[in-house]
């Protein structure tokens, strides 16, 4: 039972950290990546869409962004799409493919955008911490129906405190980067 418990545990652990990294991935800095464009939906035939499914990505320069529809008819929609989300650009449309050209950050924009990586790294740790806290209430709930004893119950807390804090110190190092990231000129 223990032993579920922590694997459970583990393992939402490890999904709270792919989806801190897909939060910064999002997150736009001075170079283009086709990461940025993850989150956006388009509305394709009636149906919410991914773009990566409706449309190829190529980065010719370190801030231009090539997308070539799969289907050329879906270019007015992937068009308003990227105008109308919260990346901050204008995509142009030559009939073959929407390029996007990602205006230089500012300084003050590139502090919104730590504050912003920050945010996200918090919202990433809250959710480690709320799974431990599930998971310690497991733990104690086991201890106190007798299923199993109170030494193994201690024993797989400092587990978990263990687990969680190298979590955490996960999503600190991933912030670093993005923070480093975002501050290179």
């Amino acid at each position: 039972m223990i032993d579920e418990t922590m694997f459970e545990a583990e393992e939402k652990m490890d999904k709270a950290i792919e989806v801190a990294k897909e939060d910064f991935a999002g997150i736009r800095t001075g170079r283009a990546n086709a990461g940025m464009f993850n989150k956006l939906l388009v509305d394709y035939y009636g149906a919410p869409t991914p773009l990566q499914q409706l449309a190829s990505f190529n980065i010719p320069e370190a801030r231009t962004v090539l997308i070539s529809p799969f289907d050329k008819s879906s270019m007015a929609l992937i068009e308003k799409t990227i105008r109308d989300s919260d990346l901050g650009v204008n995509p142009s449309n030559d009939g073959n493919a929407i390029r996007i050209v990602l205006p230089a950050l500012t300084a003050e924009r590139r502090k919104e955008y730590v504050k912003l990586a920050k945010h996200k790294a918090e919202e990433g740790r809250v959710t480690v911490r709320n799974i431990r806290r599930k998971a310690k209430d497991a733990l104690e709930k086991l201890s106190k129906d007798g299923e199993v004893g109170e030494d193994d119950v201690a024993r797989a807390e400092k587990e978990l405190d263990a687990l969680t804090k190298k979590h955490v110190d996960l999503i600190d190092q991933l912030l670093a980067g993005k923070e480093q990231e975002l501050l290179e000129v």
